[in-house]
């Protein structure tokens, strides 16, 4: 581990110091656009927590993805192989996530999405958490030229965060959050009317 080859991650220590650093203070993105989203649904009625969950939420999951890699890739360990089973761990996690999500997003009701979110909110994510399960597993049983599959994994993660975020930014900042569907209206109801007295006889008030 002391010497310095592309197939070690002490070689790989600046690129995790910039993705993670840069995952850290990316976070606080997400918090911006939360904040946005709930000024948003102050204006609804019947606004539920689903698309949060779906399409919130998960981006802070990713960059704390991309931070959780970087700071076990720059960890000084001993070999190759505890890094990589922890890696792999957090990567079957993170599939596992993955299809969580998925499922929050077709439970959802408040917005439709389009094919551009399946692959950013859906697709990708699940590839990259199955690409860092492959790569942790394979420097794990010494296979070290997978730590390129796992730097491009953890650089997608934080794509994926950065490029999400700013589509929701972007969404509520032009069109807004859908409006609730409205329900039938319901018609007013009457007051009772006061059957007409027959001739000769006196109101109903002037009954004794």
């Amino acid at each position: 581990m002391d010497e310095v080859t592309p197939f070690s991650t002490k070689a790989w220590e600046s690129f995790y110091v910039i993705v993670g650093s840069s995952a850290g203070a990316l976070t606080g993105l997400q918090f911006v656009v939360l904040t946005m989203i709930a000024e948003a649904r102050k204006r609804r009625i019947g606004a539920s927590g689903e698309s949060i969950a779906a399409f919130g939420s998960p981006n802070v999951v990713h960059f704390c993805a991309s931070l959780l890699v970087s700071a076990i890739c720059s960890a000084p360990w001993g070999g190759l192989g505890p890094p990589g089973i922890a890696i792999a761990i957090f990567g079957a996690l993170g599939v596992l996530y993955s299809l969580i999500v998925l499922r929050r997003t077709l439970r959802q009701h408040e917005y439709e999405p389009v094919l551009e979110d399946w692959i950013w909110h859906a697709a990708l994510p699940f590839l990259a958490y199955a690409a860092l399960v492959h790569g942790g597993w394979s420097i794990a049983h010494g296979s070290a030229d997978t730590l390129y599959v796992i730097g491009a994994a953890t650089l997608l993660l934080l794509f994926i965060g950065i490029h999400n975020a700013w589509d929701t930014v972007m969404y509520i900042t032009i069109t807004g959050l859908p409006e609730p569907e409205a329900g039938p209206a319901k018609a007013p109801r009457k007051a009772p009317v006061a059957e007409a007295p027959a001739s000769g006889e006196p109101p109903h008030s002037a009954r004794p």
